[in-house]
């Protein structure tokens, strides 16, 4: 039963950066804000906390602005996304 949880956890990392991998290659605003947050020498805590604050927000803008732009895509991937998921359940 632990190893199902940590295999479900591994795998759930790897979607979101899998995601953010693909919003840095389509987004400049993300990958600037990535870069700027890699490059940082400044390792407090309320400094990391920031930089994932300020990261979140612009990946969460570019979600945004090209779910709208792709409307009809983002529906697809949304039902499909069910779809595999019940298909997974059962």
């Amino acid at each position: 039963m632990r190893r199902r949880v940590f295999g479900d956890a591994v795998i759930s990392l790897c979607a979101l950066l899998a995601l953010l991998l693909m919003l840095v290659s389509i987004d400049p605003r993300v990958r600037m804000q990535v870069a700027s947050a890699w490059d940082g020498s400044d390792t407090s805590t309320t400094s990391v906390s920031k930089e994932l604050g300020d990261i979140s927000t612009v990946v969460l803008s570019a979600i945004q602005d090209h779910g709208i732009d792709n409307a009809p895509l983002m529906i697809f991937t949304a039902a499909a996304t069910v779809l595999v998921l019940f298909m997974l359940r059962t």
